[in-house]
């Protein structure tokens, strides 16, 4: 059914005579079919938000009603694919129209000429429901795709065959009560909707970092959900790009989402030249980008963490651990508040609208450890790290704070630490991470009983140290004794030597959760040490130029194949060094 734009504001369009809508219905607006979602229904009135510009829309001009929700369309050749927030192919849009796109362009998400190897697995007349794996297509050199049996879809498997085939071609059929239901290598789902699960899994295994002031003091779950608030400049960006590339994820989707355009253009210019560390093969062969700048149409930045979170719940659905990383959700928020202000809804806190914190919810719930649909209940994961940027730095606005409710860690950027070239710039005394407890187990199991008490006291020292500094302010570093100056000694070698890492020193970039045991081990053992001497007479002056403090100030430099053997020796150096300060010593 089509019916006529009665008016116009920016991107909301009102429209009259859709009488058979639905809502959330996708519309085709104006004479060049500009994409629109429906968002409100009164009778056969529909409020439409237009995911492109709309100048030159008028009153009169026809709407097009699809029938269909708001979709992506999952299968083969997702990987290495750069999309706008509404999953249209940037690549394919500019190779046809152009450096700028086109209004009312259309491309099809996934390439309908491909051709792709698919190998079934499943048996013909065995009993498959939702989830089953049909068979697989290797879809990049370190990504196989898993053909499944959609959501809500259960039956005898009629037919399926080897073979080469696109993506709509039919591979099978389903014999279904309601009759046979042909097969492909592509299937659709509504973004707004979550993909069904089984159950949901408690957050008991850590995301592996590489990155030392997470890993071992703020630690994300597989399947977690992490918030980076910083203000401008103070390394939001850098930080999920060290995750995308390091992160213990088996798929990574990164949607930029209302960022400045240079700064995406960066990440589309990196990301393709970055190297995978685990297979050695470029990183975006496991790699999907949704790009949608801030000069980008409003009402597609507000879709685009849908499409990327269902993206996610894809892959994650073939029992694969995927990093999503949302940069940033404050523009996401700012999308609400300025389509709320079209529709003239009652403004809330700043002018958001009231339901913010329950948009902001959902997002974030859709994140987990999930087993998924399917006979053998494979497992898997989507982590979800949105970035906010509240304005000034101030986290006390309401994007951020109804982040915080839902998220359970806090990397807390500080733009002091970018400035004195502190990356990661996470402060360690306001952040936090609730997954300790969840973990602990992991930790003691898997890597060492001691590293929980090890984190625990380095926070000490860290929050030590804060209170110190207060006083030396007063009255100086000289007037504190012996043994606080000690305290002040390890805590800037935990901080310049264990929190302070390079993104850019290919030893340094990534370091693993055993090699941080054995730093924080040796740096901590160093300050017993250190405590042990000044108590028979030495001075932390005297302990401070002793040469093995050189080797352990350069300890993070240590390749892993060499990690043991110099971690050992480096500990006898300490103990003998340290013990030659003291009065008497030898």
């Amino acid at each position: 059914m089509a019916g006529v734009i009665a008016r116009v504001t920016g991107p909301v369009v009102i429209a009259e005579g859709l009488t058979d809508a639905k809502m959330y219905d996708v519309v085709r607006v104006g004479s060049l079919g500009l994409v629109g979602e429906i968002i409100r229904l009164v009778g056969g009135t529909a409020t439409v938000q237009v995911y492109e510009d709309t100048t030159g829309i008028r009153p009169g001009d026809p709407v097009e009603n699809t029938g269909q929700a708001l979709s992506v369309e999952l299968g083969p050749g997702l990987l290495k694919s750069i999309y706008d927030g509404v999953q249209r192919p940037l690549d394919v849009i500019q190779k046809a129209a152009g450096d700028f796109i086109t209004r009312g362009a259309v491309a099809a998400p996934l390439d309908p000429k491909a051709k792709w190897e698919f190998t079934a697995t499943a048996k013909v007349g065995s009993e498959v429901t939702a989830g089953t794996i049909l068979g697989t297509v290797q879809e990049t050199p370190i990504v196989l795709h898993k053909i499944m049996v959609p959501p809500g879809m259960r039956g005898t498997l009629k037919e399926l065959k080897s073979g080469t085939y696109t993506v709509h071609d039919p591979i099978g059929s389903v014999t279904t009560a309601g009759g046979a239901v042909p097969l492909s290598l592509a299937q659709k789902w509504v973004v707004r909707v979550p993909r069904p699960v089984t159950q949901k899994l408690p957050p008991e295994i850590p995301l592996v970092t590489g990155q030392r002031v997470i890993d071992s003091f703020f630690p994300v779950a597989k399947g977690g959900t992490a918030a980076i608030p910083g203000p401008f400049g103070s390394g939001k960006t850098v930080t999920q790009q060290q995750l995308a590339k390091w992160a213990d994820s088996d798929i990574v989707v990164y949607v930029g989402c209302g960022e400045r355009g240079n700064e995406m253009t960066e990440v589309l210019a990196t990301f393709p030249s970055l190297q995978d560390p685990k297979s050695k093969r470029p990183l975006m062969e496991r790699t999907i980008l949704i790009a949608n700048t801030s000069n980008m149409p409003v009402a597609a930045r507000e879709a685009s963490v849908y499409t990327g979170i269902t993206i996610a719940e894809y892959y994650r659905d073939m029992g694969y651990d995927v990093a999503l990383m949302a940069d940033s959700t404050s523009r996401w928020a700012e999308a609400m508040r300025e389509i709320s202000g079209r529709l003239e809804e009652m403004p809330g806190e700043e002018g958001y609208p009231a339901y913010l914190g329950r948009r902001v919810a959902e997002f974030y719930e859709r994140a987990g450890r999930v087993v998924t649909l399917s006979p053998e209940g494979r497992m898997g994961s989507v982590s979800v790290i949105g970035a906010v940027s509240p304005p000034g730095g101030d986290t006390s606005e309401p994007v951020s704070q109804n982040t915080l409710r839902v998220t359970r860690v806090f990397w807390a950027l500080d733009a002091s630490l970018a400035s004195r070239r502190h990356f990661p710039s996470i402060n360690w005394l306001q952040s936090y991470s609730l997954y300790g407890n969840d973990l602990a187990p992991w930790y003691t199991k898997e890597l060492s009983p001691e590293f929980v008490h090890l984190r625990q006291r380095a926070l000490e020292t860290l929050q030590k140290e804060a209170e110190l500094q207060e006083i030396v302010q007063l009255v100086g570093v000289d007037a504190l004794p012996e043994r606080e100056k000690a305290t002040l000694d390890v805590a800037r070698m935990l901080r310049e030597d264990f929190l302070q890492q390079s993104a850019y020193d290919e030893v340094d970039t990534y370091t693993s959760i055993q090699k941080q045991l054995r730093m924080l081990r040796t740096i901590l053992a160093f300050g017993d040490r250190e405590q042990e001497a000044i108590a028979k007479g030495s001075t932390v002056a005297a302990l401070q130029r002793l040469p093995v403090r050189t080797k352990l100030s350069r300890m993070k430099w240590i390749p892993e194949a060499e990690m043991k053997t110099q971690f050992d020796q480096l500990d006898l150096e300490m103990t003998q060094a340290v013990a030659a300060t003291a009065p008497g010593g030898s």
